[in-house]
């Protein structure tokens, strides 16, 4: 019997869309298989092209200095070259521009610190960049503390004695840093706020100028760490009085806390770094790079520069780092909103 050519055609057409659906069928079980492995695959491969690590921070800076150590270290673990490329200026901006425009797989890192992260969103009305949805903080690289530095030659023994000086003449005492909401400002209005005085701000262009001022009697006190008012306190020329921790340094046992000093309790002033990759990387290659980013802070040639620069390293998960940068953020929060500072 013959068939019609349109039964031809109508069977043919079925038999065209059966095999279509199982492709796709196929398709979607092979990407469902794709995903369920793909963490242990992408950690496996990566990285199998070169990484760069943009940093804002200038040639030379401490924490820079940190970020190519660690970068020297990847290199050697992963066999592909670690590129550390410094975007200074702009308050960080341009680095974190020249980030959210670059490879979203992992393939660019950043470094960034806590005004970055917790401070900057409280400070200006408008970011270039929203500091929890653009950035995974992966690893935490150091954190350091600061001393109170005053002139050798100053009255002041104790924090205790600028906090009465202070409350005695309200105004007429100055602090100095290099601009408006790093820690060292923040932190010396933190005792302004916590101690209800009043004292003078002043800026100054760079750190090695604001040092010198506190050296030469410019300014009653100013924060510092080891390395920014370090050589100056080496010199005999910056006197340390406290340390804004919540235990002793190390490397000054006989200093006292700020609250040992007659500080206001609860007193404490920190700085951070982290290396930080875009949102929505793959776990296992987050989880990589901090391994890896852990096992290079825990060679003995880092700590031994670790040392010299004052900086403790900072252990802590993903989820225990979030959870200190949230503290971190509402402790500035009520800094910057108490002390009235505002950036634009």
């Amino acid at each position: 019997m013959r068939v019609p050519q349109d039964t031809h055609r109508r069977r043919a057409l079925a038999i065209t869309l059966g095999l279509v659906a199982a492709a796709a069928c196929g398709s979607v079980a092979a990407q469902t298989a794709g995903q369920t492995a793909a963490p242990g695959a992408a950690a496996t491969d990566w990285p199998n092209r070169p990484v760069r690590i943009i940093t804002p921070f200038p040639a030379g800076a401490g924490p820079e200095t940190v970020a190519r150590m660690v970068a020297e270290k990847l290199q050697k673990k992963w066999g592909k070259p670690v590129i550390v490329e410094n975007k200074p200026g702009a308050n960080g901006f341009l680095a974190i521009d020249t980030f959210k425009r670059g490879s979203q797989d992992g393939y660019d890192l950043i470094q960034l610190d806590n005004v970055h992260l917790v401070v900057y969103q409280h400070l200006f009305k408008k970011l270039p960049y929203d500091p929890v949805k653009d950035f995974d903080p992966i690893a935490p690289l150091f954190r350091t503390y600061f001393f109170v530095g005053v002139p050798t030659n100053s009255k002041y023994k104790t924090v205790g004695d600028i906090v009465a000086d202070a409350k005695a003449h309200p105004g007429a005492l100055n602090y100095g840093s290099w601009s408006v909401g790093n820690p060292v400002h923040l932190g010396a209005a933190q005792l302004e706020a916590m101690t209800h005085t009043q004292m003078q701000h002043v800026i100054y262009k760079e750190t090695s100028m604001l040092y010198t001022a506190v050296a030469n009697g410019e300014l009653n006190f100013a924060l510092g760490s080891m390395a920014t008012a370090g050589p100056l306190q080496r010199a005999g020329r910056i006197r340390f009085i406290a340390v804004t921790a919540p235990k002793r340094h190390p490397a000054f046992p006989d200093l006292p806390t700020v609250v040992e000093s007659g500080g206001p309790a609860g007193y404490e002033v920190t700085g951070w770094t982290t290396i930080a990759a875009p949102k929505n990387l793959p776990k296992a290659v987050a989880d990589k790079i901090q391994r890896d980013i852990e096992a290079a802070l825990a060679e003995p040639d880092i700590k031994e520069r670790y040392a010299t620069f004052g900086y403790d390293v900072f252990p802590a998960t993903r989820e225990q780092f979030a959870a200190f940068m949230a503290t971190e953020s509402a402790k500035y929060a009520d800094i910057v909103k108490r002390s009235n500072i505002a950036l634009d």
